[in-house]
């Protein structure tokens, strides 16, 4: 299947790992240029040079307000124009609902709230029919043990998206958000490793197909929700999950 991708240009931030470098590798597979934000430069570097000619990196924090504005300025200067964006934004701390202090809570929103409207903004505003794709969590629907900053924001960042769905489709642009379940990441292998969710085996068998997704596997759909071929899906949260959301 032709994804309709090849020459288009995309934002995709926290670039240098994860998600957001799975995502950049399976639009840059795709023929689409990618331009990779993330605060590490040296992975960041070495990660756009694994992927090549259709990667440029920027290294800037993403909770700098003007950092997706440059973000934006470096896709249209570097290829001429840009499409969308795969917006994938820091983790919050875990913690209880009522043992979590104000600051974690206000921190929380500053990490993913903030950045993932800003990048929304400054995109829409070069390229109103954009394509935006954002990287929630399966705590979007149902939330997540010990992890009441988490579920706060990217619930609320869900909500969001739908709306922002109903803003930019006039102008032909669409807003998804994608919902993680437990991808083999360097960030779940450290959150088992504290025992914030428990043991790897004790996951995988919540799991129906029991064992956690990888990186790869979630990159793909990404790249497919911000293609030609889902030109009619807009509004709408995907679970990436192996089945593990029992909630519609």
């Amino acid at each position: 299947m032709d994804l309709g991708l090849s020459g288009r240009t995309f934002v995709v931030t926290a670039a240098s790992s994860g998600l957001g470098l799975a995502g950049a590798r399976a639009l840059a597979a795709e023929g689409a240029n990618v331009v990779m934000v993330a605060r590490r430069a040296d992975v960041l570097e070495r990660q756009a040079r694994g992927i090549g000619e259709r990667a440029r990196p920027m290294a800037a924090d993403l909770t700098d307000p003007d950092t997706p504005r440059r973000a934006v300025r470096t896709a249209v200067d570097s290829f001429g124009g840009i499409d969308g964006a795969l917006v994938s934004v820091g983790g919050p701390a875990a913690g209880s609902v009522l043992g979590t202090d104000d600051q974690t809570y206000l921190d929380a929103v500053e990490s993913v709230m903030l950045p993932a409207v800003r990048t929304a903004r400054a995109v829409v505003s070069e390229r109103p029919d954009a394509r935006l794709a954002f990287v929630l969590s399966s705590s979007a629907r149902s939330p997540l043990p010990a992890m009441a900053p988490s579920n706060a924001t990217r619930g609320g960042l869900a909500m969001l998206v739908s709306q922002l769905a109903d803003e930019i489709g006039p102008h032909g642009g669409r807003a998804v958000g994608l919902m993680p379940g437990t991808i083999a990441t360097p960030r779940i292998t450290q959150l088992h490793g504290s025992g914030h969710q428990g043991s790897r085996a004790a996951t995988e068998g919540r799991i129906p197909l029991g064992r956690l997704g990888r990186p790869e596997e979630f990159g793909s759909v990404a790249a497919f929700m911000l293609s030609d071929q889902a030109s009619y899906v807009t509004g709408c949260l995907i679970p990436v999950d192996g089945g593990a959301l029992r909630v519609p």
